[in-house]
């Protein structure tokens, strides 16, 4: 079985102790790559050596992620796009949305989220796209952006069906993870009416660990516990659903 963990973190802090077992225990079961989404101007640095520690089994993206969005995000903006003509991402991420906590930099948060669809679109990469408690907005920008040439993921889709939809007619992937294992997740309920050619798989490792390991620090390992209750779901063979997302993942991230 081989599975694409699309969304983690492994260059947090959260593994400086043991980085190379972690990615060691996901290859071992079967995570055969790993997808790096930038978070912040900070970072960059450890990202990059994540990716240089391990290219056999990593790629990155570049983006500032939208709970990160500050007053100098404007600085943070040109200093990644200048990183992004180094031509070694295969991603514009994790950008987005999020108005769950704190809506001080609202404006700027959809200006930056704006500014990074156009860096997608200009340079044909895919996005990783964060939403949370902004979907209105979201679909709003999406299509005013949408002529063709937006793909990407929504990142821990744990939205409802409508919601589901409305992003699957913008052309966009759903990316399910840990949060897909819990009892109250809905989107179980509506698992099956969605294509299977528009599922991928994540962690967003250390967060958001799948059962059994709930309350645990999140890697890319516990992916197949995600891919085993998933397949539970659709009621079908597990290496069925991981040869469908991989295939989606190595499509839509050109990897």
């Amino acid at each position: 079985m081989h599975l694409i963990d699309t969304h983690t973190h492994i260059y947090d802090s959260d593994f400086d102790a043991d980085r190379a077992e972690v990615v060691q225990r996901a290859l071992d079961n079967g995570i055969g790559m790993m997808l790096l989404p930038n978070v912040d101007a900070s970072t960059i640095k450890p990202m990059m050596e994540t990716y240089e520690q391990f290219l056999d089994c990593t790629r990155m993206m570049m983006g500032l992620q939208p709970e990160e969005v500050k007053g100098d995000y404007r600085q943070v903006l040109t200093a990644m796009e200048k990183e992004l003509e180094k031509d070694i991402f295969i991603g514009v991420g994790e950008v987005g949305l999020d108005f769950y906590w704190d809506t001080t930099f609202e404006h700027e948060q959809l200006d930056a989220f704006e500014t990074q669809l156009v860096w997608a679109k200009q340079l044909h990469l895919p996005l990783s796209i964060h939403c949370r408690n902004a979907f209105s907005f979201m679909v709003r920008l999406l299509e005013k952006h949408q002529d063709g040439g937006l793909h990407g993921v929504m990142h821990c889709f744990t939205g409802t069906e409508e919601e589901a939809k409305a992003y699957l007619d913008l052309g966009f992937h759903l990316g399910l993870g840990g949060v897909t294992t819990y009892k109250n997740c809905a989107v179980k309920d509506f698992l099956r009416n969605i294509p299977l050619d528009r599922i991928v798989l994540e962690t967003d490792a250390p967060y958001l660990s799948p059962v059994p390991h709930r309350g645990q620090r999140n890697e890319p390992a516990f992916l197949v516990d995600t891919a085993k209750k998933i397949a539970e779901y659709l009621s079908i063979p597990v290496e069925q659903l991981a040869e469908i997302t991989t295939n989606n993942a190595n499509s839509l991230f050109k990897i």
